[in-house]
C-alpha cells in the first residue's frame, strides 16, 4: 500500500546540467553565487533524488567561470571562489571556499555558529544548547546533507552511497541574513502560510476536562472581556484506562468526558474558537480502540487475533491507515481543526536507520491537511532543519521558573537563522517551580507579555491543581496585566498576518534576532534577549522579577541607529546607544521606529479574527515609510492564486507635517468588507495644530480629534469608507512633527512614586530640580538608598549602566555611557579566589565609562566584576562569578 497522492510533494531535485561541474569523483552543483552543493564519492555515484531537506535544486542557474587542470579545480562565482585539489575525499589541505570579502572555509573548519532553533526545552530549566544555524560570525555556514534519507516514489529510502560519500551544502552569506534565508527556502521549500486564527489567543491546560469544564473555560474569557481564538484538548479526550499500555495512546473518544465531540466542536466554532486534539501515536493500535477492527484487516493482521498494530513510520502502508483510519476521520466527523503531535519518544526508526518518526509525522500530518485545500498546519516539535515547512513548533514541557522564562525570546529570535519562524511556547510554564501568589502572578504576567509579542501566545499549564491559570482567578494588577496584554494580542492580529505573508512569500521571520538588519552594530550580538518584531517593532520584555526595593522590574535596552518611540508611553528614544528601562508591571518595553505603520483590529470584544470593519492604524510620524497590508480568506490555499487583499498603507514626513496615505483595496474584494471604518493614532507627536481628511479629491469630515499630551498621542476619528477608495489624512504640526522631549523629571518621580524610601526622603527629593550636568545634589539622599535604588537613579540621570547579560549560556558584562560623560569611570577586575583571595588573577583594566563596551566574563576559573564609579558619588557593582 502506497501513500495518499496528497502525502507526496511536487519535487524539482535535480539541477540544471549547467548548473553542474564535475571533477574526478566530485561533483560541484552552483545553485546560487553564494550557495554551492559538494558531493565527493569515490565511485561518482552522485544523489539526484530529494532527501529530506532539499527538494528544488533546479534553480536558475548563476554565471560563474571554470578553470580546470590535471590536478586542481577552480570555480568563481561573483560572490565566491572554490579551490580544489584532486585527491581521496574532501581535505582541509586540499578544498577552500573564498568570499568575496576575502574571508576563506577550509574544509573541515568550525565556525563560530550563531545558531538556529533545538528539538525541545523538555526538563531544561533554563538555556538549552542550540543546535547550529545557517549564519555565522565568519560570513559562512556548511550544512551535511549526507546522513538524510531520499525519497523514492513518495516515501523514504537510504541512499545507496559508499562509506565515503559525502554531500554539502556551503552558505556563504556573510551577514546578509534575508538573502541566506531566501536561497534556503529555494532549495528546501518555503514556510507555509498558517491560518489566521492561529494568531490570536490560546488557551491549553494538562487536564481532564469534560466538555462542560471546557465550555465553562472558553466562556469563562467571554464573561471576562479576554478574546480567545484556540481552545486546546489535551491527552484525556481519548480512553486512558485500558487493558493494554499506560493510557498515553488512545484513539477513541472518552464518551464519559465527551459524550457529544462532534456538538462540542460545533459550539466551538460557532463561538469563533478552534480546537486540537494532543497525540502521543508511539504505542500503536490496540484492539480496545474503535478503529482496531478495520486498521487490523488492511494492515493483514486478524482482528480477532487481538494482535497489536504497532507504530511503523519507516512503513509506508501502516502510515496510509494511520490517517485513514484513525485521524482524516475525526477530522471529518467532529471537526477537528489540527493535531497536537506530542511525540517523546525514540528519534530513530528500528525498521529504517536514520528515519527519526517525529519528522515522520510532522512531514506527513502537514501534508494531510492540503487535502481539502486546508493549509499544511500542525502543531509539534522542530524535527532538525527543514522543520520550517511544518509549522508550528512546540518547544517542549517547560520549567516553572525566571530561567526558562528568559531563554525562550533567545530561542525564539535566534530560529529565524533556519527559517523556523512560528514556535508556541507554554505561556506561563508547564511544570515544576516554586508557586508563590505574588512571584508566580508576576512571572505568568511577564511570560503573557512576551506571549503576545511572540509567534504563537498559547497559554499552558500541566495537570497541577496548585497551578490555575485562568487570568480571572488573579486581583488588581495582575489581571489587568493578563487582560491587557490577551487584548492587544488579538488586536494585533492584521500586523501578524500580513507579517506572515511576508515571512511565506520572502522568507522574513516575525521575530528576529537584532543582527539581522543591524549586522555592523557590535552591540546587536550581545542582546539575546530582545528582537525585530515584524517589520516595524523592537520588543524587548521584562524577563526577570521586580527588585524590593524601587518594586520596578529592570532591563536593559540596546536600540538601532535612527529614532525610536515608545509604542504605548510616546517617550522618543535616540537609537544607536542603551539605556536602562525601569517598569511596573503593565509596562512593556515596545519601540516603533520613526515611520512606523503598525494596523490593529479595532474590536477585541469577540473571539472573531476576521478582516476587521474598523482598524486601529498606529503611524510614528518622523520618517518616510511604505507598509502593505496583506489579507485573504483565513483558511484556504486559495491565495497561491491570487484569491487575497492587499492595500498600500504611506506615510510621508515634511518635518511639520504628516501625510497618511491608506491605498484603494486591490485583489478579491469580495474577502474584505465594503467600508471600514479607521481610527488613526499619530504616536509620539508633537502637540497638532490641524488635521485634514480626503477620499480621492473630496474632502471628509474628521469625526474626532483627542490629544493625549503626557503620551505624546493624537487620535483622528474618520467615517467608514469604501475600501476601494484612497484616503489621506494629513497633520500639520507648529514645529517638528515628533515630541522629542526629554522626560528625566518623569523617570525619577517615577521612581520616587515606587521606591521604598522614607516619606520625608521622598518629600525632599521631590522638590529636587533633577540636574543632571552636577549630580552632587543627590549625594545626601545616597546614604539611605539601597544599592539597587542608587543605580536606578545613576541610571536614570546619566543615561550610563551596565548589565550582566547571559548569552545562551555565556556570560558577558555590558557598560555604556551614551552621552559620553567623562565623570564616569569603570573598573573590570578579575581573580581566582583558589589562588589566593585577593590576588588578581586575569586582566583589570580602568577607564572612562565609554558609549559602549563588554567584558566577557565567561571563564570558570576567575570570578569578575565591573565596578562603575559616578563620580566621587558611590561606586555601582555588577559580577559574575565563577561557576562552583
Amino acid at each position: 500500500m502506497e501513500l495518499q497522492p496528497h502525502h507526496v510533494p511536487e519535487f524539482d531535485p535535480v539541477a540544471d546540467e549547467d548548473a553542474i561541474v564535475r571533477a574526478p569523483n566530485c561533483r560541484v552543483t552552483i545553485l546560487a553565487p553564494r550557495l554551492v552543493r559538494l558531493e565527493y564519492d569515490s565511485e561518482e555515484s552522485f544523489e539526484d533524488r530529494p532527501s529530506q531537506l532539499v527538494w528544488y535544486r533546479n534553480q536558475p542557474v548563476p554565471e560563474f567561470d571554470v578553470e580546470r587542470t590535471e590536478t586542481d579545480l577552480r570555480i568563481e562565482t561573483a560572490e565566491l571562489t572554490l579551490q580544489y585539489e584532486f585527491g581521496e575525499g574532501f581535505t582541509d589541505d586540499r578544498l577552500s571556499i573564498e568570499l568575496a570579502d576575502g574571508t576563506v572555509w577550509q574544509y573541515g573548519e568550525d565556525e563560530s555558529n550563531l545558531g538556529g532553533a533545538l528539538r525541545t526545552v523538555d526538563m531544561v530549566d533554563g538555556a538549552a544548547e542550540l543546535e547550529d544555524g545557517l549564519f555565522s560570525r565568519e560570513g559562512w555556514a556548511v550544512v551535511d546533507d549526507t546522513d538524510r534519507l531520499v525519497f523514492e516514489d513518495g516515501w523514504i529510502a537510504q541512499r545507496d552511497a559508499g562509506d565515503d560519500y559525502e554531500d554539502l551544502y556551503f552558505f556563504g552569506y556573510g551577514t546578509d541574513f534575508e538573502a541566506g534565508l531566501d536561497a534556503y527556502t529555494d532549495i528546501t521549500g518555503d514556510t507555509p502560510m498558517i491560518p489566521r486564527w492561529a494568531l490570536g489567543n490560546w488557551w491549553s491546560r494538562y487536564w481532564d476536562y469534560t466538555q462542560a469544564e471546557l465550555r465553562e473555560r472558553v466562556e469563562g474569557f467571554a464573561d471576562h472581556d479576554l478574546p480567545l481564538s484556540v481552545a486546546v484538548i489535551d491527552m484525556d479526550w481519548h480512553v486512558i484506562d485500558n487493558p493494554h499500555h499506560d493510557g498515553w495512546t488512545g484513539w477513541s473518544w472518552n464518551e464519559e468526558y465527551f459524550p457529544d465531540p462532534g456538538g462540542f466542536v460545533d459550539w466551538l466554532h460557532d463561538n469563533d474558537v478552534r480546537t486540537t486534539l494532543n497525540l502521543h501515536p508511539a504505542d500503536g493500535v490496540h484492539p480496545h480502540e474503535d478503529q482496531y477492527e478495520a486498521f487490523a484487516a488492511d494492515m493483514g493482521i486478524d482482528p480477532a487475533s487481538e494482535e497489536p498494530i504497532p507504530f511503523d513510520a519507516a512503513d509506508p502502508a501502516f502510515m496510509r491507515g494511520y490517517f485513514e483510519h484513525l485521524i482524516d476521520p475525526i477530522e471529518d466527523e467532529e471537526g477537528i481543526d489540527f493535531w497536537w503531535i506530542d511525540w517523546q519518544q525514540w528519534e530513530e526508526s528500528p525498521e529504517l536507520e536514520g528515519l527519526d518518526p517525529l519528522w515522520a509525522l510532522n512531514h506527513l500530518h502537514a501534508l494531510d491537511r492540503t487535502r481539502d485545500d486546508k493549509r499544511p498546519f500542525i502543531f509539534s516539535r522542530w524535527p532538525g532543519l527543514g522543520g520550517h515547512r511544518y509549522p508550528i513548533g512546540f518547544s517542549g514541557d517547560t520549567i516553572i521558573s525566571w530561567d526558562s522564562f528568559r531563554f525562550q525570546p533567545t530561542l525564539t529570535a535566534t530560529s529565524a537563522n533556519v527559517e523556523y519562524g512560528w514556535w508556541s511556547h507554554d505561556i506561563g510554564g508547564h511544570m515544576g517551580g516554586t508557586i508563590d501568589p505574588v512571584d508566580f502572578g508576576e512571572l505568568y504576567a511577564r511570560w503573557t507579555q512576551f506571549g503576545a509579542f511572540s509567534p504563537i501566545n498559547r497559554i499552558h499549564t500541566t495537570k497541577s491543581a496548585s497551578t490555575d491559570k485562568r487570568p480571572w482567578q488573579f486581583d488588581g494588577e495582575v489581571f489587568d496585566a493578563l487582560a491587557d496584554a490577551l487584548r492587544l494580542r488579538h488586536a494585533l492580529v492584521p500586523y501578524l498576518y500580513t507579517m506572515a505573508w511576508r515571512d511565506h512569500r520572502d522568507s522574513v521571520p516575525l521575530v528576529r534576532p537584532m543582527y539581522f538588519h543591524t549586522p555592523d552594530a557590535e552591540a546587536a550580538y550581545e542582546t539575546p534577549h530582545q528582537y525585530y518584531f515584524g517589520s516595524e517593532l523592537v520588543v524587548a520584555p521584562h524577563t526577570r522579577e521586580r527588585d524590593d526595593d524601587t518594586n520596578l522590574a529592570r532591563r536593559s535596552v540596546w536600540l538601532p541607529d535612527g529614532e525610536w518611540i515608545d509604542l504605548f508611553t510616546g517617550e522618543h528614544f535616540e537609537g544607536g546607544r542603551w539605556h536602562a528601562r525601569y517598569g511596573d508591571l503593565g509596562d512593556i518595553p515596545v519601540y516603533a521606529r520613526a515611520g512606523a505603520i503598525v494596523p490593529l483590529d479595532a474590536d477585541v470584544s469577540s473571539n472573531d479574527v476576521a478582516n476587521p470593519d474598523a482598524m486601529r492604524l498606529v503611524v510614528v510620524p518622523g520618517a518616510d515609510n511604505e507598509f502593505t497590508l496583506y489579507e485573504d480568506d483565513g483558511v484556504s490555499r486559495e491565495y497561491r492564486d491570487g484569491e487575497h487583499v492587499t492595500t498600500t498603507i504611506t506615510q510621508h514626513d515634511d518635518g511639520d507635517r504628516s501625510t497618511v496615505e491608506i491605498g484603494p483595496a486591490e485583489g478579491a474584494l469580495d474577502l474584505v468588507p465594503d467600508k471600514r471604518t479607521y481610527s488613526i493614532e499619530f504616536r509620539g507627536v508633537a502637540e497638532p495644530g490641524t488635521v485634514e481628511a480626503s477620499i480621492g479629491e473630496q474632502s471628509v469630515e474628521v469625526l474626532a480629534t483627542e490629544y493625549d499630551a503626557d503620551r505624546d498621542r493624537f487620535t483622528v476619528d474618520l467615517p467608514a469608507v469604501d475600501v476601494s477608495e484612497r484616503l489621506t489624512v494629513t497633520l500639520d504640526v507648529d514645529d517638528a512633527t515628533l515630541a522629542r522631549r526629554d522626560r528625566t523629571d518623569e523617570h525619577v518621580e517615577r521612581l520616587l512614586r515606587y521606591c521604598k524610601l522614607p516619606a520625608s526622603v521622598k518629600d525632599q527629593l521631590l522638590e529636587e530640580s533633577y540636574d543632571r550636568a552636577e549630580l552632587g545634589w543627590l549625594a545626601d539622599y545616597l546614604q539611605v538608598m539601597s544599592a539597587s535604588q542608587q543605580r536606578a537613579f545613576f541610571e536614570t540621570l546619566t543615561g550610563a549602566g551596565m548589565d550582566r547579560i547571559d548569552h545562551d549560556g555565556d556570560e558577558r558584562i555590558v557598560v555604556w555611557n551614551g552621552d559620553g560623560r567623562s565623570d564616569i569611570s569603570y573598573r573590570y577586575t578579575a581573580w581566582d579566589y583558589d589562588i589566593h583571595p585577593f590576588e588578581q588573577s586575569g586582566e583589570s583594566e580602568t577607564g572612562v565609562v565609554p558609549a559602549f563596551d563588554l567584558f566577557d566574563v565567561d571563564d570558570p576559573d576567575l570570578d569578575a566584576t565591573v565596578a562603575m564609579q559616578y563620580g566621587d558619588l558611590a561606586t555601582i557593582e555588577q559580577t559574575a562569578p565563577a561557576d562552583d
